[in-house]
């Protein structure tokens, strides 16, 4: 069992970690600004923006527009949920498995109909993908990097900050301020994409997905259970101020 355990943490060496993290955290702003601006000011994976809105609907009675985010926000938890079941059931393969699905659920939303206004059904498979993206880099306490949202990481950069002049920086600390410009950064080429293709815009972060998946597959068939693709040493995204520091 012990050595099962092993395989389920996300990968150990920073040179594989951040690239993915980085990139995901792109992948995630530029689908949720193209549906943000496909689907009437829908957040594909900024639940808590969803999260406001619904809010805002129910104290004006706006039954509809609950149920339509309110759907989004139980599908996207759903996301998380069953991401985090199937890494746990693929092990080192996880980072291959979960990308794959994730560029098929990016492409298959733009064949998806409509759906009525309360029920975006082409949305769907795109927050679908979105939440399980949060299962990629879990470690095996149930903790992942914020990839689809910024709040966690600009939390956790001023409250790492704070750290660093008290003479404890956390040793994850510094890649929050990346995260944060890759998925504003990633919006932004959203927000463009969508101007010049509309919908089908949702093809760029499907075909990055796709690479990252590629690439995520030779690195398991080439370095299996290694630290570049998993490892039981791999630093939590939140540790503490007193953790050590992982290469």
């Amino acid at each position: 069992m012990a050595a099962e355990k092993e395989t389920k943490a996300f990968p150990a060496a920073a040179s594989t970690r951040v690239p993915f993290a980085l990139a995901l955290s792109a992948l995630a702003g530029c689908a949720d600004a193209i549906g943000f601006l496909e689907f009437s000011q829908l957040f594909m994976s900024f639940m808590s923006g969803n999260t406001t809105r619904l809010g805002a609907a129910v104290s004006l009675g706006e039954w509809g527009n609950v149920t339509r985010v309110g759907s989004t926000i139980a599908l996207f938890c759903f996301g998380a949920f069953i991401g985090t079941l199937l890494a746990a059931a693929v092990g080192y393969w996880r980072l291959a498995v979960l990308l794959g699905l994730q560029a098929i659920l990016l492409c298959v939303g733009l064949a998806m109909p409509r759906g009525p206004e309360e029920f975006p059904i082409h949305a769907y498979p795109i927050v679908l993908a979105l939440g399980m993206q949060n299962a990629v880099l879990q470690d095996e306490e149930g903790r992942s990097l914020a990839l689809t949202y910024v709040t966690g990481a600009v939390v956790r950069f001023g409250t790492g900050l704070a750290n660093l002049l008290l003479g404890h920086p956390s040793p994850s600390f510094w890649i929050q301020a990346p995260l944060w410009a890759a998925l504003s950064l990633g919006a932004i080429s959203g927000g463009l994409l969508h101007g010049l293709f509309g919908e089908r815009a949702f093809l760029v972060p499907a075909v990055v997905a796709a690479i990252l998946a590629v690439i995520a597959l030779v690195m398991t068939l080439v370095h299996g259970d290694g630290p570049l693709v998993s490892g039981t040493k791999s630093p939590a995204p939140d540790a503490a101020a007193t953790a050590p520091p992982v290469v």
